[in-house]
C-alpha cells in the first residue's frame, strides 16, 4: 500500500503539471498512477524511434468474462486457461491496473526501460503484460511465472 501511494505521488505530482499526459490511445479506464506511467514511457519509447502502443487496457467484467471463456475453449480446462487469462474477479486489467502493449520491439523497450515510470513486466509468460509494480526509478521485482501463480501466491493456495 505504501508503494503504491509513492508511487502516485511521484507520478501524479508530473501529471498535474502536465494534464494531456493521458491523451495517448487507450489509456481510458486506466488507473490514473498506471495512465500517466505509460504516457510518460510511450513518450520516451517513440522521442528514442521505439513503436510502442497499447493493445489491451482496462477491461470491463464482460469483456474478461469473454477472454476467459474462450481460454477455456483453447486450453481446455480452467487450470490451463489461468495460465493466460484470469476469470473477471481476479484480473488486473478489469481494475484498470494492466496493460498489454506491442510489438514486441515496444515490449523489449519498456522491460527495459520501463522502471523509470514503476511500469514492470510481471509474468514470464506474458511480454506483452505491464503493471506500475515499483515506485519509479526502483528496480522491478522479479516476474511470475503466470497470472494464476500470482493469484494462487496471494491467496495463500
Amino acid at each position: 500500500m505504501v508503494l503504491v501511494m509513492i508511487a502516485a505521488a511521484v507520478v501524479l505530482t508530473w501529471s498535474a503539471s502536465a494534464p494531456h499526459a493521458l491523451a495517448d490511445e487507450r489509456t481510458g479506464g486506466l488507473d490514473p498512477v498506471l495512465g500517466t506511467a505509460y504516457a510518460q514511457a510511450s513518450a520516451a519509447a517513440r522521442a528514442d524511434g521505439v513503436p510502442l502502443h497499447i493493445t489491451s487496457g482496462a477491461r470491463t467484467p464482460a469483456q474478461q468474462q469473454q477472454l476467459w471463456d474462450e481460454a477455456i475453449a483453447t486450453y481446455g480446462s480452467p487450470a490451463q486457461a489461468r495460465r493466460w487469462t484470469l476469470p473477471p474477479s481476479e484480473s488486473t486489467h478489469v481494475g484498470g491496473h494492466a496493460i498489454d502493449v506491442g510489438p514486441r520491439a515496444g515490449a523489449r523497450w519498456l522491460q527495459v526501460n520501463g522502471s523509470r515510470w514503476g511500469l514492470c513486466r510481471t509474468f514470464d509468460n506474458e511480454w506483452w503484460h505491464f503493471e506500475v509494480a515499483t515506485i519509479a526509478g526502483a528496480q522491478c521485482p522479479p516476474a511470475w511465472p503466470d497470472a494464476a501463480a500470482r493469484v494462487d501466491a496471494h491467496r495463500g493456495a
